[in-house]
């Protein structure tokens, strides 16, 4: 769940209303039609949310994986069906956050909270770290607006800063290398 979460930036009511038979492992790719939110079924976000998801292969041998490993494989079962409901519903996602998750990122202490939205911030961080085009990350992420993700989903990282910092400093250190007979005046008030 967690390879899946961090792997398509999918939000959590997406995440666990995927059914069988939105896994197209033909084409490599998810069909995001529905979610659900407090084990109540509904529609997507917006619809701009309902766009196909591209499936990494890895992520398609993951999941083909977990279809040969749990007991609801039939194409309308939810692939994180709960054995606790006899498949009738997904698993609950704060369940697995309290006693699954959270207790593996305190094992490898993480200082910060991990939720299922960090998942999605973090596939954010790292689509904009590998230099994906803007457009592309508001596709994959499924927005409406461009805005969105760059204000809510991106957060620059410290290399990314260092680096644009440094290419500014060595643009005026290199001016005032250039300019070796000039002295700098420094006004006082």
């Amino acid at each position: 769940m967690v390879l899946m979460a961090v792997g398509t930036g999918l939000r959590r009511s997406e995440l666990f209303a995927l059914k069988w038979k939105d896994v197209d492992f033909a084409a490599n790719h998810l069909s995001v039609t529905r979610s659900i939110v407090s084990q109540v079924v509904g529609v997507c976000k917006t619809e701009a949310s309902q766009k196909p998801v591209p499936l990494h292969e890895s992520l398609a041998q993951a999941l083909l994986e977990w279809h040969r490993h749990t007991s609801f494989r039939k194409r309308e079962d939810w692939v994180f069906a709960s054995p606790h409901s006899n498949g009738k519903r997904p698993y609950w996602a704060q369940a697995i956050m309290r006693y699954h998750v959270a207790p593996a990122s305190r094992r490898i202490q993480l200082q910060k909270r991990v939720g299922w939205h960090t998942f999605r911030h973090t596939y954010a961080t790292m689509l904009k770290q590998v230099g994906t085009d803007i457009k592309v990350m508001q596709e994959l992420l499924r927005h409406s607006s461009v805005r969105c993700t760059l204000d809510t989903y991106t957060q620059a990282i410290m290399p990314a800063k260092r680096a644009a910092q440094n290419a500014v400093l060595s643009l005026i250190f290199a001016e005032v290398q250039s300019k070796p007979s000039e002295t700098c005046t420094v006004l006082h008030p």
